[in-house]
């Protein structure tokens, strides 16, 4: 079991786990507060998907770019002043919903600007874990724990959000997450990392993104994974955006049901990310993924058929296991696949594939379920999710052979 905690071994990995579990337990919070807010505002489940959509739309547009600024400069600074500015959002929103000085559109505004932060802050955050752990044989186990502090923040967040919408509404939700940043600040200032050797040439901007789509030409492996998880993420992994819907129309509860629903979630993908964890280094990703796949889109088909509350959360729960495994998985792969020089250009193709491409699947679900409703617009999304892995699942494995490694310019 010890062996599950390895990279925590290591002084700079502790920090940065440790502060961005308290923080990631702010960003569930606002997550769940927001969809919350705007659906109990508006009853409208296509507003819901707008407000969606421009919060991840940016990493469609500006992940690959981001990619290339944490390539060119300190990914640590980056990351540091990227945290500086999701605090300063975290506090306008706030202010602006105790006050009462908010509409939807307000709302929708400051998540387009969260999510031009996250898309130079993700990049960067993926591409400094290889930095935290002293030994690469670490890191897929440092990628793993990661995801399960995600998760259990995701297990956390939603109940002590539910919790205060229910009691005190939104606004406390925004005001704890705003105070939650500063453990991640503060432990990104405790960090003692070693240099990065300056490079001996740094590309340009488009240039980069040509040399990161390059190396993904010649790898057949990651360009069919990143395919994958595009797909998923357009058809599927949307599902949460209508999570709101589900716990006051279909399920007839509130704010708690709501809590529920993503608390259970967050459960599933913990057991998940434990998981990975636990597994040996070395260990094949391959199956692992396209089962995981599998998984989740069955798991969306009996969610979109659950008579009741109680059927509906273990579907949820399963759910969270099978996407976990999924995402967490193909971060691996892609991490342990690519060359440092390279890594926040291809990992930004990957959080281009992964959550640049939710927006727009947010935004066609709240259509669909406008005209269709959300039982019927989930069950949609899992036999589009089931196509997708059948299809692309079986071509990623045929592709699976080591990519060649790219050296670094000179």
């Amino acid at each position: 079991m010890l062996a599950a905690f390895r990279s925590l071994e290591h002084r700079n990995f502790r920090l940065y786990f440790a502060g961005q579990s308290v923080s990631l337990i702010g960003t569930w919070m606002q997550r769940l507060a927001v969809s919350w807010l705007v659906y109990s505002a508006t009853h409208s489940s296509l507003l819901l998907g707008v407000v969606l959509f421009a919060g991840q739309i940016p990493m469609l547009l500006l992940a690959p770019y981001g990619g290339t600024v944490a390539d060119r400069y300190s990914r640590y600074r980056i990351l540091l002043i990227t945290q500086v500015a999701a605090l300063g959002q975290a506090i306008v929103l706030a202010g602006l919903v105790l006050s009462g000085y908010y509409n939807t559109w307000v709302v929708a505004g400051l998540s387009l600007l969260l999510g031009t932060i996250n898309a130079f802050d993700i990049p960067a955050r993926q591409s400094l874990l290889v930095e935290l752990v002293d030994d690469p044989t670490h890191l897929p186990n440092a990628i793993a724990l990661n995801s399960t502090m995600v998760n259990l923040a995701r297990l956390l967040g939603p109940a002590v959000a539910g919790a205060l919408l229910t009691l005190l509404g939104a606004g406390p939700c925004f005001a704890v997450n705003a105070l939650s940043f500063g453990a991640v600040i503060g432990s990104l200032l405790l960090l003692r990392l070693v240099p990065r050797p300056p490079r001996p040439r740094r590309p340009g901007a488009w240039e980069g993104l040509r040399e990161g789509w390059a190396y993904l030409r010649q790898a057949p492996a990651l360009r069919r994974q990143l395919l994958l998880m595009a797909g998923l993420s357009f058809c599927a992994l949307p599902y949460g955006t209508l999570l709101p819907v589900f716990a006051q129309d279909v399920f007839h509860g509130a704010a708690g049901t709501f809590g529920l629903l993503n608390s259970v979630a967050g459960a599933g993908a913990l057991a998940g990310a434990l998981y990975l964890a636990s597994r040996p280094a070395g260990g094949s990703q391959r199956r692992l993924i396209s089962w995981a796949g599998l998984g989740f889109c069955v798991s969306l088909l009996g969610l979109a058929l659950s008579p009741r509350l109680g059927v509906g959360l273990a579907f949820v729960g399963l759910g969270g296991v099978g996407m976990m495994l999924f995402i967490a998985g193909t971060n691996t792969f892609v991490q342990t696949h690519v060359p440092d020089h390279l890594r926040g250009r291809v990992l930004s193709y990957y959080v281009m594939a992964f959550q640049g491409m939710q927006p727009l699947g947010s935004l066609l679900v709240g259509w669909l379920a406008r005209h269709l409703g959300a039982p019927h617009t989930v069950l949609l999304q899992g036999a589009a999710g089931l196509l997708v892995v059948l299809v692309l699942g079986r071509g990623a494995r045929r592709a699976l052979v080591a990519p060649a490694v790219v050296a670094e310019p000179a």
